[in-house]
């Protein structure tokens, strides 16, 4: 009997009832943190995922930025001769692909996330934005390699961290929030209409070009940067090579748009993602 009354408490006390959504859902992000070790391991699992049975492995997170700045200091520089604001166009260049290539990455990878997970998604209920975001969390531990690779570059050329090193978290969270708002919005996107799967690939090619990555913003005339700054990308990538070699600082009003932006993108995009999230079960 004694051991009748242990087992029947172990018996949790709250049910969870689910029922079919309808119209706007709320986001409750609590669930999202009821289910932080989901968040985890996914996250992990796409880190060891990445690089397995590659010859190189590791290796390519470096790689992949040192070709990039190799490819863009010579059209950039070589050939268009556009000025670096009397910054080394190797590190100018590399400290800007930082923060580009973690965004670029994350939207990647988030945009088609629900489809490379749907043998998750028709089988088990948990919150789905968490396979977008673990998508996104994953680009950090690359972002944390070529960071490294960027401080052997820095002390090379003896450029020291500016005074403004402090706020390099806020502009890492701004690419991150940039990306998982976009992401929310083309995965969501993606189970409707598969053609974004094939658009996103130029998408971040031409998004690449309209950032100020491998020039300075000032090339663009003044009339045009507001307009400018409604790619919530320039004033992440300004910020950072401000926040780390003490140049030219963002204007406050491309940061501020930009930042503007990001937001608005990632609660419409948290919005629209939880409202069509009851779809997807039957359409991926």
């Amino acid at each position: 009997m004694a051991q009748q009354t242990s087992l029947t408490s172990k018996i949790p006390s709250e049910v969870v009832l689910l029922r079919p959504s309808r119209g706007w859902i709320p986001l409750n992000l609590r669930e999202l943190w009821a289910f932080r070790e989901l968040i985890y391991f996914l996250t992990w699992r796409d880190i060891k995922v990445r690089y397995k049975q590659t010859v190189l492995g590791a290796a390519w997170a470096i790689l992949q930025p040192l070709i990039n700045m190799v490819v863009l200091s010579f059209i950039f520089g070589n050939l268009a001769k556009l000025s670096t604001d009397n910054i080394p166009r190797p590190i100018f260049t590399f400290t800007a692909l930082l923060p580009w290539g973690l965004f670029s990455k994350a939207l990647a990878d988030a945009g088609r996330s629900m489809l490379t997970n749907r043998s998750m998604i028709t089988k088990v209920y948990f919150p789905r934005l968490i396979i977008p975001l673990s998508s996104v969390l994953g680009g950090l531990v690359d972002f944390v390699i070529q960071f490294v690779i960027l401080l052997a570059m820095m002390l090379y050329f003896r450029i020291p961290p500016s005074g403004a090193v402090w706020s390099l978290p806020f502009f890492v969270l701004l690419s991150l929030a940039t990306a998982f708002g976009f992401g929310l919005w083309l995965s969501a996107l993606n189970v409707l209409y598969r053609d974004v799967g094939y658009i996103l690939p130029f998408l971040t090619q031409i998004w690449m070009l309209v950032t100020p990555v491998a020039y300075s913003a000032k090339v663009v005339p003044s009339e045009y940067q507001f307009f400018y700054a409604l790619n919530p990308m320039v004033g992440v990538v300004e910020g950072f090579r401000w926040a780390l070699l003490g140049a030219r600082p963002p204007d406050a009003l491309t940061l501020s748009v930009s930042s503007a932006i990001s937001v608005v993108v990632l609660i419409s995009g948290m919005y629209y993602f939880r409202r069509m999230e009851r779809t997807f079960a039957d359409m991926v």
